[in-house]
């Protein structure tokens, strides 16, 4: 049986894409829809160009998170796949979903997780505080920000000469090679 996944993205997308073209020759595991809470995000021009529906959710939508389920099953979705989306999650969704939201962090969680912490703040951050490694933390979500069940880590060396610029580099290579390989196994499983 088809497995359909929704990904969550509030930015560029690149994440997204590198996952929709890992699953596009997939016969049971395909990116069925992107949704996002920004209408300017250019992962919705990405969607377009892949050929995979999108959706816009605005932020008075999330707040209860019941038109969002809706949005979901109507595309009949069985996994959700965060993918640098900066809302909470509503607990409606995360009760209509149970154990079957994931996110990627970029860093080696619980270091430098938490509100506010995403992006370039987490590089700044990792590297201000002279950290020998970073990396990324695929966790399972709950009700509070990088908090959830951790499933998988990968980590990289951070140099003292590094700048945040050139941690995000490497960890963006990590999320790259792993993000789509975990999602799969989880869904293989």
């Amino acid at each position: 049986m088809m497995k359909k996944i929704a990904i969550l993205a509030s930015g560029a997308g690149t994440n997204a894409e590198n996952i929709a073209q890992y699953f596009s020759q997939n016969d049971r595991i395909k990116v069925a829809l992107i949704v996002s809470n920004n209408p300017k995000a250019g992962v919705l021009e990405r969607a377009v160009r892949l050929g995979i529906p999108s959706e816009v959710v605005l932020k008075a939508d999330w707040a209860s998170g019941e038109s969002v389920v809706t949005l979901l099953r109507r595309y009949e979705i069985d996994f959700i796949v965060l993918a640098g989306f900066l809302c909470m999650v509503p607990d409606a969704l995360l009760r209509a979903f149970p154990d079957r939201i994931v996110n990627i962090h970029p860093a080696l969680l619980p270091k430098f997780g938490g509100k506010g912490m995403y992006g370039m703040r987490v590089h700044e951050a990792v590297v201000a505080a002279g950290e020998a490694e970073s990396g990324i933390t695929i966790h399972y979500i709950n009700e509070h920000y990088d908090e959830g069940t951790v499933i998988f880590q990968a980590s990289c060396p951070v140099l003292p000469s590094d700048t945040p610029e050139e941690v995000a580099a490497k960890v963006h290579r990590l999320e790259y090679a792993y993000y789509p390989k975990v999602i799969e196994k989880l869904l293989r499983d």
